[in-house]
C-alpha cells in the first residue's frame, strides 16, 4: 500500500477507503490516465473489501463514492477496470452501472491449465 500511496496526488490519483465501525472495511485506487489522448479517462483498480464484509453493501458503496470523486474533483468523464472471469465479478460491476466493453480471451494464468478472460468493464460519467 505505500508504494501505490507514493504516487498519488489529488489530481492524478486518489486512494479511497471505506469504514466501518471505526475499521477499514474496503479501498481502491483511481488515477488519470497518462497519455493526453486519454486524460479524461481514469482506471479503477484494487476494489477490495474486508471478507467478512462482503455483500453488505461496502464495495457498491466505493464504486459510488469513486465515480463521484472522479467526475467532481478529478474533472474525468469516464473510468475503465478490469476483472478476471469466472468469480461472478462483471455481475458485480454490472449491477454497478458499468458495461462490459471487450474481453481478452485467456489473458489471465492463474495456474496451468486455468486460463480466464480478463473482462474490460467502463463507465461513463
Amino acid at each position: 500500500m505505500d508504494r501505490l500511496a507514493e504516487g498519488l496526488a489529488p489530481e492524478h490519483g486518489r486512494l479511497l477507503a471505506a469504514t466501518l465501525d471505526e475499521g477499514l472495511a474496503g479501498w481502491l485506487l483511481v488515477r488519470r490516465e497518462q497519455h493526453r489522448l486519454e486524460a479524461h479517462c481514469g482506471v479503477v483498480n484494487h476494489v477490495q473489501t474486508q471478507v467478512h464484509l462482503r455483500r453488505r453493501g461496502v464495495g457498491a458503496a466505493l464504486l459510488r463514492h469513486v465515480a463521484d470523486v472522479a467526475r467532481e474533483e478529478m474533472g474525468l468523464e469516464r473510468l475503465k477496470l478490469s476483472v478476471r472471469a469466472g468469480l461472478g465479478l462483471e455481475d458485480f460491476y454490472r449491477a454497478a452501472g458499468w458495461c462490459e466493453v471487450g474481453r481478452w480471451p485467456g489473458a489471465l494464468r492463474l495456474a496451468p491449465g486455468d486460463d480466464r478472460d480478463e473482462i474490460l468493464m467502463g463507465l461513463a460519467l
